[in-house]
């Protein structure tokens, strides 16, 4: 006790330093240990047709996060952040953290049970809204309002809709992070460039003396990094279901914090730090429904598996899905300092090569590349010739 209270007499700026360090090195601790609890609890991923594994793979790596994240939010911060904080009068960091992480406690331990047992989806969906439902009765993170970008008007939300809008938004985020999960260190690596993001967009670009959402985030950046040496490829455990669901929930909770500022920036901004997830979840949605089939069934379409089709190795994949990662987490940064207009074009702009890039990887399946097709009509004399032909035929 004598050791915290010295700790309190150093700089916020120190103290904080010392708990991110200890954050990562209690999962760099807590991670080898769940190789040997996975196996032995039966959280173990199988090769089958779906997956990229060849050997059974301990899956419950997660649980290391969810467990450093949980310990220093609930037990260090508290004692620390109320010292630098300006703008919470009436409230505690601990009051503001529990039920985060009450909420993702139990997406954490849904996310084990389907990692053990290898429950249904719809187990799985019942899990995740009771955790967002905890969110929007015992948090401030709601989804209350809309701005219409780029000078529309404010949209408020009456309660019924705040609610429902809230937990679409946070299943949304959670299940798209969970979709990408098919590589070593895929959704785990995604989700430190995204959080890193969101925590400097929320520390310098929110308006607001609030120092609670980027000292959360930080830390659970941390708490990844402590993982990350052991599931970067070639990867000894895997997030599984309890690690990918519980950090698309706290990233889908964490932004919702954003969308308080009620500026077109503000809601814009964490479609684009998360636009891999999204891009893959929205494309896939769609590409299952020109093929005739259900949203829900699963298939070996998404980005990963594409660039895999294409002859890059599974390490290389991973590295071309972070660097879209990264353009995309950029493209945010800058859109904080645009102008208006300059926000508009860049938006267009990303528009257009994000449909190029899915165009090109072929993601919406063999021949759906319209955009593609527009670009050759345009600037190819002889297969414009070719298509008018065609269509006096």
């Amino acid at each position: 006790m004598n050791y915290m209270h010295n700790l309190t007499k150093f700089p916020f700026t120190v103290n904080y330093i010392i708990i991110l360090l200890v954050t990562a090195i209690i999962a760099l601790i807590l991670t080898p240990i769940m190789v040997f609890v996975s196996r032995r609890i039966g959280a173990v991923d199988n090769p089958n047709a779906r997956r990229i594994n060849l050997k059974p793979m301990p899956s419950a790596g997660g649980v290391a996060i969810f467990l450093a994240f949980s310990v220093i939010t609930l037990f260090v911060l508290p004692r620390f952040v109320g010292l630098a904080n300006h703008n919470r009068v009436n409230a505690t960091y601990l009051n503001y953290i529990w039920p985060i992480i009450l909420g993702g406690g139990i997406v954490a331990i849904t996310g084990l049970i389907d990692d053990i047992l290898e429950i249904g989806a719809k187990s799985k969906l019942l899990g995740q809204t009771l955790g967002a439902c905890v969110i929007w009765f015992f948090s401030t993170s709601r989804f209350d309002n809309f701005k219409i970008p780029f000078g529309g008007p404010l949209l408020i939300f009456p309660t019924w809709l705040s609610f429902f809008a809230t937990i679409f938004w946070i299943l949304a985020i959670t299940n798209a992070l969970n979709l990408i999960d098919g590589l070593d260190g895929l959704a785990s690596g995604v989700s430190i460039i995204s959080l890193t993001t969101m925590g400097i967009v929320s520390y310098f670009f929110l308006g607001t003396s609030d120092i609670y959402l980027p000292v959360t985030i930080f830390v659970l950046v941390f708490a990844i990094g402590g993982f990350f040496p052991y599931n970067f490829p070639p990867a000894i455990i895997y997030l599984g279901d309890t690690g990918a669901l519980f950090l698309g929930f706290m990233i889908s909770v964490l932004s919702l914090q954003g969308l308080k500022n009620a500026t077109a920036v503000a809601i814009v901004t964490p479609m684009l730090i998360l636009g891999v997830p999204l891009t893959d979840t929205v494309v896939a949605m769609i590409r299952r429904k020109l093929n005739g089939g259900s949203i829900a069934v699963a298939d070996r379409m998404h980005l990963h598996h594409r660039l895999l089709s294409l002859g890059l190795t599974p390490h290389a994949a991973v590295l071309v899905i972070y660097g879209i990662a990264g353009i995309f987490s950029f493209i945010a940064l800058i859109l904080n300092v645009s102008s208006r207009w300059g926000g508009i074009f860049l938006l267009i702009f990303s528009l257009i090569g994000l449909e190029v890039m899915i165009e090109l990887v072929g993601v919406l399946g063999k021949d759906r590349t319209p955009l593609l097709h527009i670009i050759k009509f345009v600037g190819n004399s002889d297969y414009r010739q070719e298509v008018k032909k065609k269509g006096k035929m």
